[in-house]
């Protein structure tokens, strides 16, 4: 997700593009309603005091399945996993950031789904995580570990899902994406993984072309993940033993527009 925060005011019109878009959403009366129906058919139940993260523009943060912080108690068992699991070495490193998650209960049982939002074509990244010769030892360790915890993503879900080709050093904001879907299934988490676009918005066309419609979104995640991700895996119930898991590809129209790049810069 690209957004541009002013870290001192927070303030609504300081984010742009799908920050912005998901901030505008988590704050609407309609929110779980709408994410619920959103995810059909796969049988959720949201309660209406559901933990979701960011809750809006005065916590707008967003979250990382590993951290206290995040009081996300469908995955207090599994931190430690998951964290190690990603990383050799722990301080300074993180795990991915989400978008957006929403504690759930799917097919009756604890679940979350994840949320990856985009708003313009610029914001699906081909490039992939790159290691330096001069980055220090614990960074390059945990590159590998990263490297091999997707490879192994990869090889467990090759098996229901033929023709898979997540790797490190390609379009690694999806491998990482997919890859914890598929470690929190085996982990025992039912997990909905949502691609989503946010159509319609205007206000970030000096940034790049917006998708115009449900169409242009599904046309250019199509392009974006035509060589890594077959279609076999979207919109299908995937079960990978411990828990079941989806890849679903949605759009919304904005709730408003973005702010012009001009009105975030500082009068001269």
């Amino acid at each position: 997700m690209n957004g541009m925060t002013n870290k001192i005011t927070d303030e609504p019109k300081a984010y742009r593009g799908s920050r912005k878009h998901v901030l505008d959403w988590v704050e609407s009366p309609q929110f779980i309603a709408e994410m619920t129906e959103m995810i059909k058919p796969v049988r959720v139940v949201i309660p209406a005091a559901a933990t979701y993260l960011p809750k809006g523009y005065a916590s707008p943060w967003e979250a990382r399945l590993d951290t206290l912080d995040a009081g996300l108690a469908v995955v207090a068992s599994v931190r430690e996993p998951l964290r190690n699991w990603w990383l050799e070495h722990h301080r300074g490193a993180n795990t991915p950031n989400w978008d957006l998650v929403v504690e759930c209960e799917i097919e009756g049982r604890p679940g979350l789904v994840l949320v990856e939002a985009k708003a313009n074509w610029p914001e699906l990244t081909v490039h992939g995580k790159s290691s330096k010769p001069e980055d220090s030892p614990n960074s390059r360790a945990n590159h590998d570990r990263i490297r091999d915890a997707i490879a192994e993503a990869r090889a467990g879900l090759e098996v229901v899902v033929p023709g898979i080709d997540i790797r490190i050093d390609s379009h690694y904001q999806l491998a990482n994406r997919v890859a914890f879907l598929w470690k929190l299934a085996t982990l025992g988490i039912p997990t909905v993984l949502i691609y989503l676009g946010f159509t319609g918005d205007e206000g970030i066309r000096d940034a790049g072309a917006p998708f115009e419609d449900d169409a242009d979104w599904r046309r250019a995640f199509s392009d974006y993940t035509k060589n890594q991700i077959p279609a076999s895996m979207l919109q299908q119930r995937l079960e990978l033993g411990a828990a079941p898991a989806w890849f679903l590809v949605r759009s919304r129209a904005v709730i408003e527009q973005s702010p012009a790049r001009a009105a975030l810069e500082p009068s001269q």
